[in-house]
């Protein structure tokens, strides 16, 4: 469970988020769409504990981000699309044992849980290579598996489709429906509408840090055609009113 709480977040001059606030359930993926520089990815991080808002706070999974911190850390599991958070010179083995033992995994858990990813995720035979020969498919797999791999309740996505072609995104995207099925929270942001409305269950428009919409995706197109749902995102991306 994701509570969010009136979050605001400045750069500068620069109002990055204006008191948003939405709650995420069990089982539920909720998408952002927004333009770049609408805080989506602003959102993700403070949510991820990396950055610290203005204003505001968010319970993940009964732990108050500002006062329990760590906690928080320790129940999700992040994924960003342009940044794998991987060492390239270490082998992907050597890189979900190393971010296993950081949870508190002793080494023979670590171990196991690294056997039990790699054959889920089909990247046996490649656990003893590099990260920095991998191809770019293979990386994300590598990746997915060292977001999961303290078994988090909770998983952020910024955009894990970036620069993937239709094979890794799929993998992505099948990713996130077993979290689902699990029984997690998810939040992903995305530039595409048609990966938002797939894949989403709720979505969230954010224009200049505001929200301006927060809907069901399966009412919407009990209500509109895929067309009309596509004209209404758009207005409403670009900051327009909800009409088609």
């Amino acid at each position: 469970m994701i509570k969010i709480k009136n979050i605001s977040k400045r750069f500068g001059k620069t109002l990055a988020l204006d008191n948003v606030s939405f709650e995420v359930g069990d089982g539920e993926i909720v998408g952002l769409l927004g333009e770049n520089g609408a805080g989506k990815s602003t959102l993700l991080r403070i949510l991820s504990t990396m950055l610290i808002p203005l204003e505001g706070n968010a319970e993940i999974d009964g732990f108050d981000l500002l006062k329990n911190p760590d906690e928080v850390r320790k129940n999700i599991g992040i994924l960003f699309g342009s940044e794998v958070g991987l060492y390239e010179r270490l082998t992907a083995r050597e890189n979900l044992e190393y971010f296993a033992k950081l949870n508190g995994m002793s080494p023979k858990r670590a171990a196991e849980r690294t056997d039990e990813l790699a054959e889920r995720f089909s990247f046996s035979q490649y656990q003893n290579k590099q990260v920095g020969t991998l191809s770019k498919g293979m990386k994300q797999k590598v990746a997915i598996a060292r977001s999961i791999i303290h078994d988090p309740s909770v998983m952020l996505f910024d955009e894990p489709d970036s620069g993937l072609d239709f094979k890794a995104a799929k993998t992505i995207f099948d990713f996130m429906e077993t979290c689902k099925a699990e029984g997690k929270s998810i939040i992903f942001s995305s530039h595409s509408m048609e990966n938002i409305k797939n894949y989403s269950d709720r979505m969230v428009v954010i224009h200049k840090g505001k929200i301006v919409k927060t809907f069901v995706v399966d009412e919407y197109r009990q209500k509109y055609s895929e067309r009309e749902i596509n004209d209404i995102l758009f207005n409403l991306v670009c900051g327009g009113e909800e009409d088609v």
